[in-house]
């Protein structure tokens, strides 16, 4: 059978909008819910000692609550119109999970970083997290609200621009395309946004397991053993463990070594043969908890300091996959391959949309039954300083994220003619995500302050990391 060209595709897409015109899109879907209810669904199974901790991040602005409540969203967006195109999603598609990181090879590309939501869902999802995350950010960190509406739609323009170009590229330029520093540079207008990715380049450069090493482990005797640091680094049996004494991963009948180990040999059976044998020239010299995030806290995580025969370490997150918030709200979530583990779900989402991956990027299954996935901690990570960009550089940034996102989805669904089709060439579908954007971001400081009244009256308990840490003070 004929495969339709690009052009047809595209047509194909633009037809969609007799069924749910471009406007229809501006709805911010059913919001008369309580807020308060479906954080508590999103906290269960979570350490119950850092539950606090999670709401105490949240609380520290309207953005930080908008990071950490992707629930609230994706229960939103469910009652919302959609074109019908499904693709793999990233579902957290906030502008802070866009960052660098180092491919295999060592170059330093721009793309999505964190996957934990993600799952088959319609592509629009994705890209009003992104669009309404600007918008909330830009009138928080004080830019006002013209300027906020101008980020918004410059991502979503962006978006639309770079996706019709992936619309006419091959499958194979498609799935090599990559957003390195060099591009980003070339791109940006700004001298100041230059010289942030000159300087981003440089951090990276240092970021790597060696610069860790002495920053997040001591020596003891011929070992290494990571230092205790809580609330961020504790040792789960050690005298920082927030881990309460009844805690399922307290409590194992098995001894701690045999379930690591159990848990090591799951995880290795899903890395490629050489990648396995490369792993398997270090030997583990510690394990800790390790509290990351903002939505992520509370969510079992572990960090395994490793190190090889010259005494060099590698350092790797083992973090919990739970059920993505996608997955709760959305009909298309079901993998066409059938994924049942939820750290499967994460790293294939993952290998889908990301340029390059982790070449340590595997899963496991935990003690008590709990999914986890595992990827290096940190490596070449860099993220946006986001309080100290001005108007000029937010923009530029808004370009960079919306144009990730175009490669991630148009390598991960294979849609981006009809996608494109969809969009259409003019900035109707931008304007009507700026609406979007502002009226969910009025939603947000809504459900923002009856956040703040729950905490403020003891429904919820929030506790800052300071907090927390004075209690471990010598």
């Amino acid at each position: 059978m004929p495969q339709q060209s690009w052009q047809e595709r595209r047509a194909n897409g633009r037809a969609r909008r007799e069924r749910t015109p471009r406007a229809a899109q501006e709805a911010i879907g059913d919001v008369d819910r309580d807020p308060i209810e479906l954080l508590r669904t999103s906290s269960k199974g979570r350490v119950d000692a850092l539950i606090p901790l999670r709401y105490g991040r949240m609380l520290v602005s309207p953005f930080t609550f908008y990071r950490g409540s992707a629930i609230l969203q994706a229960h939103d967006l469910a009652g919302t119109p959609d074109s019908g195109i499904a693709i793999q999603i990233c579902g957290d598609c906030h502008l802070s999970n866009f960052g660098g990181f180092a491919t295999p090879e060592r170059a330093l590309i721009f793309d999505l970083n964190d996957f934990d939501e993600t799952a088959p869902g319609p592509w629009e999802w994705d890209l009003k997290r992104l669009v309404a995350s600007f918008t909330i950010a830009g009138r928080h960190l004080g830019h006002g609200d013209l300027a906020a509406d101008e980020f918004a739609f410059v991502a979503a323009r962006s978006y639309q621009t770079h996706l019709r170009e992936y619309a006419e590229m091959s499958v194979l330029d498609l799935w090599y395309e990559r957003i390195t520093f060099d591009r980003m540079y070339q791109a940006v207008q700004s001298e100041d946004a230059r010289r942030r990715i000159k300087r981003g380049i440089e951090r990276a450069s240092r970021r790597t397991h060696e610069t860790m090493l002495p920053k997040l482990a001591d020596r003891t005797g011929d070992t290494w053993r990571i230092r205790d640091a809580p609330p961020a680094v504790f040792h789960i049996h050690g005298k920082s463990t927030l881990i309460d004494k009844n805690d399922g991963w307290m409590t194992l009948k098995a001894s701690r070594e045999d379930a690591l180990a159990t848990l090591v040999r799951d995880y290795v059976a899903t890395l490629t043969p050489e990648r396995a044998r490369l792993l398997s020239q270090f030997s583990l010299q510690d394990v800790a908890f390790k509290v990351v995030g903002v939505g992520s806290v509370g969510t079992r995580c572990l960090i395994l300091l490793l190190t090889d025969h010259h005494d060099k370490p590698l350092f790797l997150q083992m973090k919990e996959a739970s059920t993505s918030v996608v997955a709760r709200f959305t009909k298309h979530a079901k993998h066409a391959d059938d994924i049942k583990h939820d750290g499967h779900r994460v790293v294939h989402g993952q290998r889908l949309m990301q340029a390059a991956t982790d070449p340590f990027l595997g899963w496991a299954t935990g003690p008590l039954g709990r999914t986890l996935y595992i990827r290096q901690l940190r490596d070449m990570k860099i993220s946006a300083e986001l309080d100290t960009f001005s108007d000029d550089v937010f923009r530029e940034y808004a370009v960079l994220c919306g144009w990730a996102l175009a490669r991630a989805h148009a390598k991960s669904g294979g849609c981006a003619p009809e996608i494109s089709g969809y969009l259409g060439n003019s900035d109707r579908m931008a304007d009507v995500l700026v609406r979007y954007g502002r009226a969910y971001a009025d939603q947000v400081e809504k459900d923002y302050e009856v956040f703040r009244v729950a905490c403020r009256d003891g429904k919820l308990e929030s506790r800052s990391d300071a907090d927390i840490a004075a209690e471990f003070a010598p």
